[in-house]
C-alpha cells in the first residue's frame, strides 16, 4: 500500500525539477483537456444538431457559469496552497483538518451556488442583453447547469487536494471516464431524445456528479493524513482563515475578469446577431485547449512553490519561475498557432453557417495566437501566491485586466465599434499586466529571502 501511494504522489521538494514538473503537468494537462471538453462536446452537439440558435444560447451564458463559479474556484486554489504548504512542512494533524475543511466549504459552496444559478440566471442574462431570442434557451440551460454546481465544486476541491501531493494521475482517469459519458450523454439526449439545450447541460451534469462520486471515494480510501472521514467534516477556522486568505482574492480576481468579460460579452451582444454570438463562443471555446497546456504549469507553480516554501526550500523557488514560464510560453504559443492555422477546419467543428466560422476566425487571431502572455501572466501571479501573497498581485491583476479592458471598451470601443476593436483588448491588456507583475515577483522573492535570512539569524 505504501508503495503505491508513493507512486500516485510527486516529491515537489527533492529529485530533478523539470522530470517532476512534467511527471505534474502532463496528467493536469489531460484533466484539463477533459475539463474543457465538456463545454466543448456541449457546443459541437448543439451547433451541430440543435442549430445555430441553441449553440448561441449555450455560449451566451459562458461568461455568467464562469461569474458565479469563480469564487470558488479560487477557494479550491486557496485548499491547494493551503495543503501543499502543510504537506512540505509535514505537518499531518493541520493537514488532516484543511482536507475536511476544504470539503466542507465544497458542500456549502455548492448547495449556496445552486440556489444562486436557479433563482437569478434570467436576471443576469438579461442584464448582459442577451437577444430575445435565445434568452429562453439560455436561462433553460442555466438552470440545470446549476443544479448539479454542488457535484462540480465537490470534484474541484478534491482534486485540489489530490494535486496538493502531486497526485494529478487519478483525477485524471476520472474525468477520462466522465469526459466520455459526457459525449455518450450529449449525442443521446440531443440527437435521439431531441432534447436541444436541456439536454447538453443534463448530461454535463450527470458527468460531474460522476466525477464527484469517484473522487470523494479515492479520497475516503486514502492511507496517509489527506484520507476523508465524513465525521470529521467541519470548518477549522484558522485553517479556514487561510485558505481565504489566498483563495478569496484568487476568486475575486475570477469574479471581476468576469464581470469585464460580462461587459465584453454585453458588447458583442450589442450586434444583435446569433450568428455573432455564436462565432464568438466557438473561438472562445477553442481558446479553452490553447489555454489547459499552460494551465497545467501554472498550476504546477504553484503547487511545487507551496511545497518547497512550506519545507523552507527557497533556494528553489526561482528554479520553478523560470522553468515554468519557459514551458508556458512554449506550449501556449505552439498550441496558439496551431488553433488559429488550422482555425477554419476547427471552428467548421461547431458550426456550419459562414458568418459563424468567420466570426470566431477574427477571435483566434486576434486572442488565441496572443494567449501564450496570459499564461506568462498567470505563471507570475502562482508564483507569489505559492509564496504566501495573493492580495497585492490579485489588486494589480484587477487593475492591469479589467481596467484596461473597461476604459477600452468605454472609450475606443465606442467611437471604432467593431469586433476586431473589442478583441484588441485582451492582448493590450496582458501585456501591460505581465510587466506590472514581473516587477512585483522580484520583489516579493526578495522579501522572502529577506525575512528567512532574518529568522536564520535569530536562531
Amino acid at each position: 500500500m505504501e508503495k503505491k501511494r508513493k507512486n500516485n504522489s510527486i516529491d515537489m521538494v527533492n529529485g530533478p525539477l523539470m522530470k517532476n514538473l512534467f511527471l505534474f503537468a502532463v496528467p493536469l494537462m489531460f484533466t484539463n483537456f477533459l475539463q474543457i471538453l465538456f463545454n466543448a462536446a456541449d457546443t459541437v452537439v448543439v451547433g451541430k444538431f440543435a442549430g445555430q440558435q441553441a449553440l448561441a444560447a449555450v455560449g451566451a451564458t459562458g461568461s455568467i457559469v464562469f461569474l458565479l463559479t469563480a469564487l470558488f474556484n479560487g477557494l479550491s486554489t486557496g485548499s491547494n496552497v493551503v495543503i501543499a504548504k502543510l504537506l512540505g512542512s509535514r505537518d499531518e494533524q493541520r493537514i488532516s483538518k484543511a482536507v475536511h475543511t476544504s470539503i466542507s466549504i465544497a458542500i456549502g459552496g455548492g448547495i449556496f451556488l445552486a440556489g444562486m444559478g436557479i433563482f437569478f440566471s434570467k436576471f443576469l442574462l438579461a442584464a448582459m442583453s442577451t437577444p430575445e431570442d435565445i434568452i429562453g434557451l439560455s436561462e433553460l440551460y442555466m438552470k440545470i447547469y446549476f443544479s448539479g454546481s454542488f457535484f462540480l465544486l465537490i470534484y474541484n476541491f478534491g482534486a485540489a487536494v489530490l494535486r496538493s501531493k502531486g497526485d494529478t494521475k487519478r483525477p485524471l482517469y476520472f474525468l477520462m471516464f466522465s469526459g466520455v459519458l459526457n459525449v455518450i450523454l450529449n449525442l443521446f439526449f440531443v440527437v435521439s431524445l431531441k432534447m436541444s439545450v436541456a439536454g447538453v447541460a443534463l448530461a454535463t451534469v450527470i458527468s460531474q456528479a460522476v466525477s464527484a462520486f469517484l473522487i470523494i471515494y479515492t479520497l475516503v480510501r486514502e492511507e496517509d493524513a489527506t484520507r476523508l472521514e465524513f465525521k470529521k467534516l467541519k470548518l477549522d477556522p484558522s485553517l479556514a482563515l487561510e485558505i481565504m486568505k489566498v483563495g478569496i482574492p484568487a476568486g475575486i480576481q475570477g469574479m471581476v475578469f468576469s464581470i469585464s468579460n460580462v461587459v465584453i460579452q454585453s458588447s458583442i451582444n450589442s450586434f444583435d446577431s446569433s450568428a455573432i454570438v455564436a462565432g464568438n463562443s466557438a473561438g472562445s471555446n477553442l481558446e479553452g485547449f490553447v489555454y489547459i497546456g499552460m494551465m497545467s504549469f501554472t498550476q504546477a507553480t504553484i503547487t511545487f512553490t507551496s511545497q518547497n516554501y512550506g519545507a523552507k526550500n527557497l533556494e528553489a523557488i526561482k528554479k520553478i519561475l523560470n522553468s515554468t514560464l519557459v514551458l508556458t510560453a512554449i506550449s501556449g504559443f505552439v498550441v496558439g498557432f496551431v488553433v488559429w492555422g488550422f482555425g477554419d477546419f476547427f471552428l467548421s467543428l461547431y458550426a456550419n453557417e459562414a458568418q459563424v466560422i468567420e466570426v470566431g476566425k477574427i477571435r483566434l487571431t486576434y486572442v488565441a495566437l496572443w494567449l501564450f502572455i496570459n499564461g506568462i501572466l498567470d505563471v507570475y501571479v502562482s508564483s507569489m501566491r505559492g509564496m504566501g501573497s495573493s492580495t497585492l498581485p490579485t489588486v494589480l491583476m484587477l487593475l492591469g485586466i479589467c481596467g484596461v479592458r473597461l476604459a477600452w471598451i468605454w472609450t475606443v470601443f465606442a467611437v471604432v465599434p467593431t469586433l476586431e476593436i473589442i478583441y484588441l483588448c485582451f492582448p493590450i491588456s496582458w501585456i501591460i499586466t505581465t510587466i506590472v507583475q514581473a516587477a512585483l515577483w522580484a520583489h516579493t522573492h526578495k522579501q522572502v529571502l529577506k525575512k528567512a535570512s532574518l529568522e536564520t539569524q535569530t536562531v
